[in-house]
């Protein structure tokens, strides 16, 4: 199956079926208010792995612990996730944990760019290639606790993933991969702030 028609039969068992979590969707933050934001710190950043070589749903047949089973970073990706990395550490945004799937792509790019990461199988793709609601459900409560649980005083929450968790629970479709989404949580309640695309990073 293609992204863009995942992406719509995703969306529409969303907005049809589903009550999302509380999510607000401001979005109109620029690049800088981001950055102003994210160094005072407790903020969640999810950020859709780097770019890859190819772009197909491989989620029914990948073993998340066998890179040669799914689609992997491409050398623009490889350059991405260094970006992101690089401003990340010219800008002086405090990170304070970083998380990703066990997909090869997720935990590659957090790698490239943070130096390590904790896999979350939580944050994994479930095996299938069109959802129900009851599997697009069960993505929001694996995936919202990762946001909302208490945030570190010192920094950022850096989660590296993928599109369709994200958009389970935010109703938002992540694009371009590599983008980095700020989140602001309170309570129970996300906010998303705006977004920081791949390639914006090194004019930053």
């Amino acid at each position: 199956m293609s992204e863009q028609k995942h992406r719509r039969g995703l969306a529409r068992l969303i907005f049809a079926f589903l009550t999302l979590p509380a999510v607000a969707h401001a979005q109109d933050a620029t690049p800088e208010d981001l950055i102003a934001a994210l160094r005072e710190g407790g903020h969640v950043v999810y950020i859709r792995h780097a770019q890859t070589e190819s772009d197909y749903a491989d989620q029914v047949n990948a073993d998340p612990q066998n890179c040669a089973t799914q689609r992997v970073l491409s050398r623009t990706g490889w350059q991405q996730a260094r970006d992101i990395g690089a401003g990340f550490e010219r800008l002086e945004i405090p990170v304070a944990e970083v998380l990703s799937s066990q997909y090869c792509r997720a935990w590659q790019t957090a790698d490239l760019a943070f130096g390590g990461t904790e896999e979350v199988e939580a944050l994994n793709f479930l095996p299938f290639e069109d959802y129900d609601d009851a599997q697009v459900r069960q993505m929001q409560d694996r995936v919202t606790p990762l946001l909302t649980q208490d945030l570190p005083a010192s920094g950022n929450r850096v989660i590296v993933a993928h599109d369709d968790p994200f958009e389970a629970v935010t109703g938002i479709y992540p694009e371009p991969q590599g983008a980095a989404y700020v989140l602001r949580i309170d309570g129970e309640t996300v906010e998303v702030l705006g977004k920081i695309d791949p390639d914006a990073w090194p004019d930053l």
